[in-house]
């Protein structure tokens, strides 16, 4: 009896089981949302701030020069179904197939409205914040921290937001330059068939955005026997090879279901998805074939011209642009790339420290240079940035006075005073001097002004009785992206006339004396407003009508 007493005893103290405790598991969303890691919760936090950075009046600057002309591309596309590929001066097709997903299903909401510059720069957005995600796939190779720094600083990073708002190529070839990163690393780890074909679908798309991926691959292609070398040389045992950049070649794969994969016939199936893609968004969808897929080849003869001749700087042109906007992530990417080399410990971290280097040497030796280009460069820097910080944050802490400010805590600081730097500039850039020439990203863009031209045009034809079947004629030479706002007048005419008879003439500084004295009893002056730096547009309005 007494053992019996004493267990009686033992179970008065166990605290008696709530009803609430007895429920059934919460499920849904705050089921999930109680699931959620702390590491979880921060990328989350951080994938919600670069979409607020990149959606957050969006329209609000007016579209640049190459955004007006990637503009009239896709609502030729949109309206008529019609693209072709030009190589002689235009860049690949992609950006122009996924913008017209976004306004074909925006168009299913607003009509023909679905055509508008925040549908079209939306394309770019989602693939802004999508680059932050890849990042965040970056956790086993850069480690939690590490990654976390990473997607952080492209969250906030001034020349991320501002591209990533910008309807050009740009945003999109780095992301599918990660895209092919993360899939390979993930097919090396996994062996899943997946992860190579997502591979080979991210190389595809690549290819297809930009001519520059030849840059790209090139550099890669160094940069894997450098690594190769360069940890023989140190003598160090990669202790992290999943991080490995080298593909496996197993004799079979096996998949998800009874279906086993032979390694040739995975690797054949990416190469014809790769073809695939390829040939489809060159060809037009067979609409241009093969004239299409053959141009894509003979872009490169007018690529090579067109870099020893336009927007030409000198070699250190990449690094003034860096070190004026992105000056945290330059510094944190160069200890980066010093502890990496030093370490030779990770072949991914190896491999991306001469990713850096060579994606630097590259751009900065080829004289054609934009701003928009220097991504390219940014994007192994912040990734050589979240590892380094990682290191330190991994450091064991130190003795004596040191252990006063643990690294993790240094870390932390460092991270926080680069992705608050990072912030103030993103803003300061893309809200209140996005059109700011002393701005390194600022590149003759449009200045706001213009669309106090836009305006004075919409207000004049919704006081007249043709309303958007007014005449226009845009006489000067300088208009972009003047095309794209007027998209819906289907009467503007481009070019000179002897004896002009539109309603309304949009007039370059250079043509006003000409224009006053040969039709200044016909025409009088509206308003002038500034196009771009160095060029001013004029508006004139026949004399019969009200303004």
């Amino acid at each position: 009896m007494k053992p019996a007493s004493r267990e009686k005893r033992i179970d008065k103290k166990r605290p008696r089981t709530s009803r609430a405790s007895q429920a059934q598991p919460v499920t849904g969303v705050a089921g999930l949302l109680r699931r959620l890691s702390p590491w979880q919760w921060a990328a989350a936090g951080i994938l919600t701030g670069a979409a607020v950075l990149r959606l957050v009046e969006l329209t609000l600057k007016p579209l640049h020069h190459d955004e007006g002309v990637n503009g009239s591309f896709l609502t030729t596309l949109f309206r008529g179904g019609y693209y072709r590929y030009d190589p002689s001066n235009y860049h690949g097709p992609s950006l122009y197939y996924f913008a017209w997903i976004i306004t074909t299903f925006n168009s299913l909401f607003y009509g023909k409205q679905g055509l508008s510059t925040f549908a079209i720069r939306l394309t770019t957005v989602l693939f802004g914040v999508g680059l932050v995600w890849l990042l965040l796939c970056l956790r086993r190779e850069l480690g939690s921290f590490g990654a976390l720094v990473a997607a952080a600083l492209a969250a906030v990073s001034p020349g991320m937001v501002f591209f990533s708002r910008y309807f050009i190529h740009e945003i999109l070839f780095v992301f599918f330059t990660l895209g092919v990163l993360v899939a390979v690393l993930r097919f090396r780890r996994a062996s899943q068939p997946r992860y190579l074909m997502l591979a080979a679908a991210s190389a595809a798309l690549l290819g297809t955005t930009k001519e520059t991926w030849v840059i790209t691959v090139a550099v890669w292609m160094i940069a894997l026997p450098c690594t190769w070398a360069w940890i023989r040389l140190r003598r160090e045992k990669d202790v992290s090879g999943a991080s490995s950049v080298h593909l496996p070649v197993p004799d079979v794969l096996a998949n998800s279901g009874t279906r086993v994969w032979r390694g040739w016939e995975i690797y054949a199936a990416a190469a014809l998805l790769f073809l695939a893609v390829w040939v489809l968004l060159y060809s037009s969808f067979f609409t241009n074939f093969p004239q299409g897929v053959l141009d894509s080849v003979r872009t490169f003869g007018y690529w090579f011209k067109t870099s020893k001749s336009d927007h030409s700087y000198g070699v250190t042109k990449y690094l003034e642009w860096l070190w004026q906007q992105e000056a945290p992530v330059l510094i944190l990417g160069a200890v980066g790339i010093v502890i990496a080399l030093w370490r030779a410990r990770s072949r991914f971290a190896v491999f991306t420290a001469f990713w850096s280097l060579g994606i630097l040497a590259a751009y900065s030796l080829v004289s054609y240079k934009t701003p928009w280009c220097a991504l390219n460069i940014l994007l192994p820097g912040i990734i050589m940035a979240g590892y380094g910080l990682e290191r330190l944050y991994q450091l064991r802490p130190a003795h004596g006075w040191k252990a006063l400010v643990p690294h993790s805590r240094g870390a932390i600081a460092l991270a926080a005073i680069a992705a608050g730097v990072g912030l103030y500039q993103a803003i300061d850039l893309n809200f209140y001097r996005y059109d700011d020439d002393t701005r390194a990203y600022v590149y003759a863009h449009t200045q706001r002004d213009f669309l106090g031209l836009v305006n004075e045009i919409d207000s004049i034809a919704a006081g007249q009785p043709a309303g958007k079947d007014i005449g226009i004629l845009v006489m000067s030479p300088e208009h972009w992206p003047l095309p794209w706002y007027l998209r819906d007048y289907k009467n503007a005419v481009w070019g000179k006339s002897a004896d002009p008879t539109e309603p309304i003439l949009v007039v370059h500084e250079s043509q006003v004396l000409d224009v006053e004295s040969k039709f200044g009893a016909k025409y009088r002056l509206i308003s002038s407003h500034d196009l771009r730096p160095g060029n001013r547009l004029y508006l004139y309005l026949r004399r019969d009508l009200q303004p």
